[in-house]
């Protein structure tokens, strides 16, 4: 499963989105969206307006959401069984 978490610097709730994926064992890439303005612009169009943004195959959603998180790593865990 892929995971992708887009974040920016001194982000409390992407650090501890972050965290958490890694707590639970789930793999993700991680994007600097300071350093990807296209990308930023991308997510405001989509309704997205805050950080982090978590992208996976089976969902997405912006901000701390430890709900989405750990359904993301029972779908993971699933997934790699």
């Amino acid at each position: 499963m892929s995971v992708t978490v887009y974040t920016k610097t001194h982000c409390p709730q992407c650090d501890a989105t972050k965290r958490q994926l890694t707590k639970l064992g789930v793999d993700f890439d991680v994007v600097d969206l300071t350093s990807n303005p296209s990308k930023i612009e991308d997510f405001l169009a989509q309704g997205f307006k805050q950080t982090p943004i978590v992208v996976t195959d089976e969902a997405s959603w912006s901000g701390y959401r430890p709900d989405m998180i750990k359904q993301t790593a029972q779908q993971s865990a699933t997934v790699n069984a």
